[in-house]
């Protein structure tokens, strides 16, 4: 991943939750976690599946990676296509990478059909994803910066004006650690330096995700 690489911004769930819905007497409950490895998704769906034992069935997808490398569905003996994929195109839809969701159903004796049954495990999903605290990754910078008393208030009134939170450590002389978007890179840098008249020390990361 090059420094000069531009990449999109993509969301994480912070905290995984639960959505239920009933059609036709049949519930649908979903369950969404946060995975960073293949591992932890199929120890996420295995646990679901002991807990929800006598569910007719239990069916998943999950997506791993920034640009969705890894994605896995099962419809778990549902008609093929109806649940696993219907699920899986939630999660794509939505934009977040790194999580899995197990829709569990409760048979209500009512057959949905092929469209009904497509509906509601998307219906499912959307509620579980709804039920779940989302967070965006930025694509950008970390810099830390070491400046005198002096410069950190006119370094805080130029970094308030952009919206950039600041972390500062105040001693003999003030470190503050800041977060800031690929493209503002060259300008903060510049903004920084003029306000301080050269006398801020700037270190620069390679470029990474970092929460928003």
């Amino acid at each position: 991943m090059g420094s000069e690489q531009r990449l999109e911004p993509y969301k994480i769930i912070a905290y995984g939750g639960t959505g239920e819905i009933e059609e036709k007497k049949s519930r649908f409950i979903a369950h969404v976690a946060a995975v960073a490895t293949e591992e932890e998704a199929l120890a996420f769906i295995e646990a679901r599946k002991k807990q929800f034992w006598d569910a007719r069935h239990n069916c998943y997808a999950y997506v791993l990676g920034e640009k969705a490398q890894t994605v896995r569905f099962s419809d778990d003996g549902e008609p093929a296509g109806t649940a696993g994929r219907p699920i899986l195109e939630v999660l794509l839809n939505s934009g977040i990478r790194d999580l899995v969701v197990v829709v569990t159903r409760y048979f209500g004796g009512v057959l949905l059909g092929t469209g009904g049954l497509v509906r509601a495990y998307t219906k499912a999903a959307q509620a579980g994803l709804a039920a779940s605290d989302v967070r965006t990754m930025q694509y950008g910078y970390e810099i830390d910066l070491i400046t005198d008393y002096n410069g950190i208030g006119k370094i805080q009134y130029l970094l308030g004006q952009r919206g950039i939170p600041v972390e500062a450590d105040y001693t003999e002389q003030v470190s503050v650690k800041i977060r800031i978007p690929y493209e503002d890179k060259e300008a903060i840098v510049h903004e920084v330096t003029e306000a301080t008249a050269g006398r801020a020390q700037i270190t620069v990361s390679e470029a990474l995700y970092f929460l928003s």
